[in-house]
């Protein structure tokens, strides 16, 4: 995945977390960048925007990846 230009954003769900846990997304032109907010360096995930909309719609619901 190439970081030029990327402009990495924090969850809206990691703000307010005690454990400070955080995913932190990047929209690219064709998917979306997810990556760990602790580790930048460190491995990232590039996922489909059509993969990422039904996981952000499973997380919301609070529904079990299968």
């Amino acid at each position: 995945m190439s970081e030029t230009g990327l402009c990495w954003r924090k969850s809206s769900r990691s703000h307010n977390n005690s454990q400070q846990q955080c995913v932190e997304v990047a929209a690219m032109a064709r998917a979306i960048g997810i990556r760990d907010g602790k580790n930048p360096a460190g491995p990232r995930l590039a996922v489909s925007r059509a993969a990422f909309r039904i996981l952000v719609e499973r997380v919301k619901a609070e529904a079990p990846l299968t």
